[in-house]
């Protein structure tokens, strides 16, 4: 009885062993016509190579998806976005003139006229620059440039920083009418910043306890209008090519955001005496994807003097430690707590070797484009002022000569073109979801497979793999026990 009970077990066993090598059925287009007893050998091995032709094509085009992927393609999109107020942007301007004649001193030109290029080294003055000297400053100056029993005070520092925000053209006396909306504006709107230009001003900096500023409106009259008078009376005569000297006459003007200090010796344009320059902006917010599928820096600021990271900061950050590197010293404009040079380390290293730094040395200061920054598109436009009509008006109110209305005097008005923004932005063109989305196409396509299948093929297997085993085990205890094991 009991060999007649393990005879029906191993009858059992052989018929699981028999179904565990029957393929089963699946819906991989082809595959179940490869195993099918119904079809003749021909046809299954026509229906094996179409197989894997399909299994061919979806390996190739799987595989160009995946090398797509690993390129990290991007995309940039255009978007104009209409908003119901905007931020002002922040306008820094500096007159091209560094110092004014007027408020010179003879210690000044004692202790710095090496540095104007008056004088040499041992303080004596160079005839070819008395020469060109105009009849209006060649008085003075003489009087100031003769050393002859002048002697110096032996407690006086020379305090650059001082000095230039002393000699430098103050706003309270350039700044002759300011408007923002429709509105009066005075020189305490404005924030002194120094710059490679010396003393400059910036509006609506968010600092000094002023508010940012905002406007509700695009167009003329809804953004900022100054009047400015550049005081070409006072500009230092020109007599030789020095960083000190200008050859032209206005002023340097930079819009940039609250965010970003200005660089305005290289990113700033210039505003002309006797004209009145429109300056229609439109503001583009710009986000960039860091590596690998851009170049922009996602990481903060490694930097001891700022906290956000920008172009212009990145390259003041890097300029300022070149000169400390080199000359042992900082220019008036850049941060940190480092000695301010003297008027004689700006001549003899600070200007020369910043002078290199920007046109020859370009592996010293690498900025990469910030992932997410403010610009300010500008067209520029200008008319002739003062028109015949009103030269005699505004030389009454101002006091001076039509003569030198037409030379100094200038207006700026700033605004946006419309109240809209262009937001341009980079973003992934391929990602894994696509790639999921293009092989499961390709998949359905050639084989017919999708998720589900590749399961059922893998539990298939699995099952193979259990049933083998349990098989096996048996058929090994039905020998041991003397019960024919032939199927």
């Amino acid at each position: 009885m009991k060999r007649k009970v393990m005879r029906k077990k191993r009858d059992n066993i052989c018929a699981t062993g028999v179904r565990l090598y029957r393929f089963p059925k699946t819906k991989v287009h082809g595959l179940k016509f490869v195993f099918s007893p119904d079809k003749t050998l021909p046809q299954r091995v026509l229906w094996l190579l179409a197989f894997f032709v399909c299994m061919g094509l979806l390996f190739t085009w799987s595989w160009n998806r995946i090398l797509y992927l690993m390129s990290y393609p991007a995309v940039t999109k255009i978007k104009m976005v209409w908003a119901h107020n905007m931020s002002f942007p922040a306008v820094t301007f500096c007159n091209h003139n560094l110092f004014r004649v007027s408020s010179l001193t003879k210690a000044d030109l004692y202790h710095s006229g090496y540095w104007m290029d008056l004088m040499h080294q041992n303080h004596t003055v160079m005839e070819r620059s008395l020469a060109l000297l105009r009849d209006n400053h060649k008085y003075s100056l003489l009087n100031l440039l003769d050393f002859n029993g002048y002697t110096p005070s032996p407690h006086y520092h020379v305090n650059t920083t001082e000095m230039i925000g002393r000699l430098g053209h103050q706003l309270e006396d350039m700044l002759l009418e300011c408007r923002f909306r429709g509105g009066n504006c005075t020189h305490q709107n404005f924030t002194t910043i120094y710059t490679r230009y010396g003393k400059c001003y910036t509006f609506n900096s968010g600092l000094d306890g002023n508010p940012m500023l905002t406007t509700l409106k695009g167009g003329t009259g809804n953004g900022l209008e100054i009047m400015l008078d550049i005081q070409q009376d006072e500009y230092l005569p020109v007599w030789g090519e020095t960083d000190e000297t200008s050859y032209e006459a206005g002023i340097k003007v930079q819009i940039h955001s609250q965010d970003e200090p200005p660089f305005i010796d290289q990113l700033g344009f210039g505003v002309a005496p006797g004209f009145q320059t429109f300056v229609s902006c439109q503001q583009q917010l710009l986000q960039y994807l860091p590596p690998p599928w851009g170049d922009c820096k996602s990481t903060p600021i490694d930097s001891e003097f700022f906290s956000t990271y920008s172009i212009t900061a990145c390259r003041i950050d890097c300029e300022t430690r070149y000169l400390v590197e080199n000359c042992n010293c900082r220019m008036v404009h850049m941060p940190g707590t480092s000695t301010v040079c003297t008027p004689e380390q700006y001549k003899d290293c600070a200007d020369p070797a910043l002078d290199f730094l920007v046109e020859k040395d370009n592996d010293y200061c690498v900025c990469e484009t910030p992932c997410s920054m403010t610009r300010y598109g500008k067209e520029l436009s200008m008319v002739k002022i003062p028109s015949k009509a009103s030269a005699k008006y505004l030389a009454k109110k101002f006091n001076k000569t039509e003569q030198y209305i037409g030379e100094n005097i200038l207006v700026l008005d700033i605004f946006f073109e419309a109240l809209n923004y262009e937001k341009i932005e980079q973003k992934k063109a391929y990602e894994i979801a696509g790639l999921l989305g293009d092989i499961g196409g390709q998949m359905g396509l050639f084989i017919g497979a999708s998720v589900l299948t590749i399961l059922e093929i893998f539990d298939y297997l699995y099952e193979v793999k259990w049933r083998h085993s349990h098989l096996f085990y048996h058929l090994k205890v039905f020998s041991s026990s003397g019960v024919g094991v032939i199927c």
